[in-house]
């Protein structure tokens, strides 16, 4: 059931909204493991041809992010106001408006893929991320519709709905992918279909699209104290619409220079060869993994604290954030002992290639030492989310990636010529700036007094 978050324990509050959804997300990352485990099988050149898409299709996310940012200050927010009819048409407008934009989007990003594909790898590489891509972009509307449902859902309370979902729809990707990808399943010896690494797509999004019938259907049914209307999806509202755009604006420009730039430091990973981007992909997963707790923590926190600034509780909304922040830098640092101990051994449960082992290890402890900075700024930045005061996210991201990281890229590979190690710490610098940001804008203050 829907959940007021304006009262009551912040510590207990914090874990409720933030458990569920952290396994949620942590389930979708373990598939996400799980299948470059299956595609590791299929070939090296397979895993870097779905670690270059996948890199460059995460630019698109910054659609998904403008409005679904916009939607957790806009759906939280009328929630805490005990607005009813508002929060309604909040969720119907982010289902119905996100869609239209994630259409376009995938029309658009279809037409330039291969180009795109083709700066970063050879014919093979390239030929594995058409045969993936291609399947991914044209089902982009499902993906970010399913998205919007779960966002909802934990908006006003429901955390557990969303992670229910997000653990069935990732047990059942992981239960299709090897059935779909292989002529004959490993360890059981039974036939599959043997679509190769189409196979692996058509999981994704056969798995995606029931997540999100469910999602749907839940929402709609008003078991939730909520009742949105499905007639409400075939008009646009603009007064809401314009909200969506503006709110999330400065986060969607944020997650397009972060994309972009991401997509810039992978042409440099490329320098060095299929082997370093190989690595340099399973250990992003595995970091992919860790902050699935985090990226918890900043959703449920950021409800809470939406509801708290909707009730015009702002000591709650800082406290949340504090303990938020505390919290984060905690679980960091036990992924960071594991890291260090144990890189070797985690990256040789997805591939057998000593190049990839050697790399992938070595971006897991270089790349791991600025993770307790920007853990912090994670927790922390939950206010900005909440609030609707979205514009810090686009200077961290501007900061660390432009100013930053991507400089230091080119002095020490272009410049210096120095090995693919440098390339790994250049992630530690980018990170401690982009804590010094968050923290700066933090307190100012300005988010204490942002409504939507």
């Amino acid at each position: 059931m829907a959940k007021d978050l304006t009262r009551g324990s912040i510590f207990k509050e914090l874990l409720l909204m933030s458990i569920p959804t952290s396994i949620g997300f942590t389930f979708q990352m373990i598939y996400d493991l799980v299948d470059i485990y299956w595609i590791g099988m299929i070939s090296k050149e397979a895993i870097a041809g779905v670690g270059i898409f996948s890199t460059v299709f995460w630019v698109v996310e910054a659609l998904n992010e403008i409005i679904g940012v916009s939607s957790i200050s806009l759906i939280s927010q009328n929630y805490g106001r005990k607005d009813i009819k508002k929060t309604n048409l909040a969720i119907e407008q982010t289902i119905a408006f996100k869609f239209f934009v994630a259409l376009i989007g995938s029309i658009f990003f279809a037409f330039f893929l291969e180009p795109i594909l083709q700066i970063f790898a050879d014919d093979t590489v390239i030929q594995y991320g058409l045969d993936y891509g291609y399947i991914r972009v044209f089902f982009l509307p499902i993906m970010f519709s399913s998205f919007s449902v779960n966002t909802a859902l934990r908006n006003i309370g429901d955390s557990k709905t969303p992670m229910n979902i997000m653990i069935f729809a990732s047990i059942l990707n992981v239960l299709l992918d090897p059935i779909l990808i292989f002529d004959n399943i490993p360890f059981v010896n039974v036939p599959g279909f043997g679509l190769g690494i189409k196979g692996a797509a058509i999981a994704t999004i056969i798995s995606q699209s029931i997540a999100f019938l469910i999602g749907f259907y839940i929402l709609f049914s008003g078991k939730r104290g909520i009742k949105p209307s499905i007639k409400g999806l075939f008009k646009l509202n603009w007064e809401i619409d314009k909200k969506l755009l503006t709110i999330g604006l400065p986060n969607g420009l944020e997650v397009f220079a972060r994309q972009m730039s991401m997509t810039i430091i992978l042409y440099f990973i490329s320098i060095f060869g299929t082997s370093v981007v190989s690595g340099y992909t399973v250990a992003g997963r595995i970091f992919g993994l860790a902050f699935m707790p985090l990226v918890g923590l900043s959703m449920g926190g950021s409800a809470i604290v939406g509801q708290s600034l909707g009730a015009e509780k702002i000591d709650r909304a800082e406290k949340t954030a504090k303990i938020s922040a505390i919290t984060t830098t905690a679980l960091t640092l036990i992924f960071m002992i594991i890291v260090f101990l144990f890189s070797e051994n985690i990256i040789g449960l997805f591939s057998s290639d000593p190049e990839v082992i050697k790399y992938g290890s070595e971006f897991l402890v270089f790349g791991s030492l600025g993770l307790l900075f920007v853990s912090y700024a994670f927790g922390i930045g939950i206010v900005f989310p909440g609030s609707g005061y979205n514009t810090p996210y686009f200077f961290m991201s501007l900061g660390s990636r432009w100013f930053v990281q991507i400089p230091l890229l080119f002095l020490f590979i272009n410049i210096m010529h120095l090995p693919v190690l440098w390339v790994w710490l250049s992630f530690v610098f980018g990170d401690l700036f982009e804590f010094v940001i968050a923290m700066y804008f933090y307190k100012q203050g300005k988010w204490k007094y942002k409504r939507v």
